[in-house]
């Protein structure tokens, strides 16, 4: 099981990466748009990569390539909110980037299994930027971390965010 608490560090078996959380920290009661990152158990969905910039991973998990109409919808009042869509212009959550921050993202299984519109949605693990600046709500680590992790996950790994 990953681990993440408070003090901005991911713990992985014998293995803790520095990392980035949402920039108004951690939340039990997580609201669309109020930058913190969910607490809770939660499992791994699929990665999706740049495979323009990123070579092939080594995962055990299912990995896809982003296209450049990918979207993860935000919207509340979509039906597709907090799903993978293609082609929505007015979501804010596009996939492919001119930064590298999605290059590589893990989906974090946060408000899926219902899907609750405005609970939160895109809640991935990915690329920190420069400095670990914090995220909207999304775990962050440096690429060559986020690359031997994912490396090490099995297919039913789970993350717990907690205080």
């Amino acid at each position: 099981m990953i681990i993440l608490k408070r003090n901005y560090f991911l713990i992985y078996h014998k293995y803790k990466y520095r990392c980035a959380i949402g920039k108004n920290g951690i939340k039990r009661l997580k609201k669309e748009g109020d930058y913190c990152t969910p607490t809770g158990q939660f499992s791994l969905g699929p990665i999706y990569y740049r495979k323009d910039r990123i070579n092939k991973l080594n995962t055990k998990l299912n990995v896809y390539p982003i296209t450049e109409n990918m979207i993860w919808e935000d919207n509340p009042n979509n039906k597709n909110y907090n799903k993978l869509n293609l082609n929505n212009k007015k979501s804010r959550e596009k996939l492919f980037r001119k930064d590298n921050i999605y290059d590589i993202i893990v989906v974090v299984n946060y408000n899926n299994k219902p899907v609750v519109p405005g609970k939160g949605s895109a809640i991935f693990i990915h690329i920190a930027r420069n400095n670990y600046f914090p995220t909207k709500g999304c775990i962050a680590l440096n690429k060559k971390d986020l690359v031997f992790l994912i490396s090490q996950l099995s297919i039913d790994e789970k993350i717990l965010i907690s205080f």
